[in-house]
């Protein structure tokens, strides 16, 4: 067994080291679920509604790791009514989504994930351009206020440190493993690295489904791990640390491909529930309403929560026929009507229902040997 000293190249670790039966194993049954999952989601006609109600989920979770906590209503509504001030949690995550639309957007432009993309994406969560640290002083402390883990603080080694993780990240041939494979060592990595101020946790989750694009293995964003980290974040984050302190990189591994297996069950679950009810609002909408029309359809999923102003925009109709025909759908149960203010929404029951019973994944014990 190879034993990879801080920091040196992670090509140095050689890809037999994960290639023993219980990573094979894991490993077949993470890319049976995850390809799974593509094809459910290229079932959906519009890909846009699965990039925004689930990048919305997965930032709300996402940030939970990070203890910024906020519920489902208030995030919803906070994306869509403009009076509405978010709080400041909510406002936290809205960004985690628009940072995670600023990532997707390099890698269909360019296929590459460049740190140059990474800057973008932890300014676009944390709204400023601080870019890779400069100054020591970046410790990680564990909930009792004791350091635990002192990752680089010198600036010069950050960039090389950085640079040398970008090439592991776009270069195939440095290291031939399988790309779920690839894709937990990169995330231990770029963690272990920490190279920015703050969003370290948060953009290193969003690399993990970039980097799945990047391959091939997902059409869009869909994989979203963070609901399983939220479940085992205190195995995550002992694994973590178990790398850096015990050259633990297997049960790291395993934990990461066990992370894939459940979240792409979920995933699959989900989406098969958003597509089930969006041809029954389809059909049922067509046989009931002469207005019925495709946009409409779009603007109810695209979103738990639209407004008249939304419909009046999408559907090219006035103010007074968007309110029609949303009050139409409130009286016929496909959507509730409330009201926020001086202005009135309009609540998607059945998308809504699909979301707050999303299945989480099994609180269990992990397999990876920890």
């Amino acid at each position: 067994m190879s034993v990879l000293a801080p920091f040196s190249p992670l090509e140095q670790l050689g890809v037999a080291r994960f290639e023993t039966p219980a990573i094979l194993k894991r490993l077949a049954a993470a890319s049976r679920q995850l390809a799974e999952l593509k094809g459910v989601a290229a079932s959906i006609p519009n890909q846009a509604i699965l990039i925004s109600t689930l990048g919305l989920q997965e930032a709300k979770d996402s940030s939970e790791i990070e203890n910024i906590v906020t519920t489902h209503d208030e995030l919803f509504k906070s994306d869509m009514l403009a009076e509405m001030a978010p709080s400041p949690a909510a406002k936290e995550v809205l960004r985690y989504r628009e940072a995670l639309r600023v990532g997707f957007d390099h890698v269909r432009k360019t296929g590459l994930i460049t740190n140059n993309h990474l800057v973008d994406i932890q300014a676009a969560l944390e709204h400023n351009q601080a870019g890779f640290r400069r100054l020591p002083g970046t410790a990680l402390k564990d909930g009792g206020g004791r350091t635990v883990y002192t990752p680089p603080q010198d600036a010069a080694e950050i960039v090389a440190l950085m640079g040398a993780l970008e090439r592991f990240v776009n270069e195939p041939g440095l290291f031939a493993a399988d790309p779920l494979v690839k894709m937990a060592l990169i995330h231990h990595r770029f963690e272990t690295i920490h190279p920015f101020y703050d969003g370290n946790g948060r953009t290193g989750r969003i690399l993990n489904v970039l980097y799945l694009v990047k391959e091939g293995l997902l059409d869009i964003p869909v994989l979203y791990l963070s609901s399983y980290i939220v479940r085992h974040k205190a195995d995550y984050y002992r694994l973590l640390q178990a790398v850096r302190d015990e050259d633990r990189w297997e049960a790291w591994v395993l934990y990461m491909l066990q992370a894939v297996e459940h979240t792409a069950a979920q995933g699959i679950a989900t989406i098969g529930g958003i597509k089930t009810a969006l041809f029954d609002y389809k059909h049922r909408i067509r046989a009931a309403y002469r207005f019925y029309s495709q946009d409409l359809i779009n603007n109810l999923f695209t979103h738990p929560y639209t407004k008249i102003e939304h419909v009046q925009r999408d559907l090219q109709v006035s103010r007074l026929t968007a309110s029609k025909y949303l009050d139409a759908l409130a009286d016929g149960g496909f959507v509730r009507k409330l009201k926020v203010g001086r202005s009135n929404y309009y609540v998607n029951v059945a998308l809504n229902a699909v979301l707050l019973a999303a299945p989480m994944p099994p609180r269990q014990k992990t397999t990876s040997g920890a």
